[in-house]
């Protein structure tokens, strides 16, 4: 087999888009690759678990957040080759609708957790996650 033909190894992550009241809820990094920059909560899908599952999983451990796995929308799968410097990344982003209410606490992996108006997202997002943001947002226009 050549380079070209040789299966590449994927990692299939989970990340949530969630959303109240025209507000996005965002984590600061922890740790690299982008670590201080802010990102979608989400993360690695461990062994057993839906994308769903995981998404849900990822939302309440970095940001104290609980939601239903069910209640979660998927957006849709981002797999560009180069969108993760560590490899080969996958992921299923989901769109969460939380209660005005929610405490928020930064919590594994995360320095802080905050809601963001979505008129006013930091400049530079980790990943691609500015395009999942932009996704979320033009279904909430639908």
């Amino acid at each position: 087999m050549t380079e070209e033909t040789t299966p590449e190894t994927i990692r299939y992550t989970a990340d949530v888009v969630a959303i109240s009241g025209g507000r996005v809820l965002l984590i600061e990094r922890g740790w690299p690759p982008y670590e201080g920059m802010w990102a979608l909560p989400g993360g690695h899908v461990d062994r057993g678990e839906t994308g769903r599952q995981a998404a849900a999983r990822e939302l309440e451990e970095e940001t104290g957040v609980p939601v239903d796995p069910a209640h979660l929308r998927q957006l849709g799968v981002w797999d560009q080759p180069e969108r993760d410097p560590r490899g080969r990344y996958v992921t299923v982003a989901y769109l969460a609708h939380v209660p005005d209410d929610a405490v928020v606490a930064a919590g594994t992996d995360a320095r802080d957790a905050r809601w963001w108006p979505v008129n006013a997202l930091p400049q530079r997002l980790a990943f691609d996650h500015a395009d999942i943001i932009h996704a979320a947002l033009d279904t909430q226009e639908d």
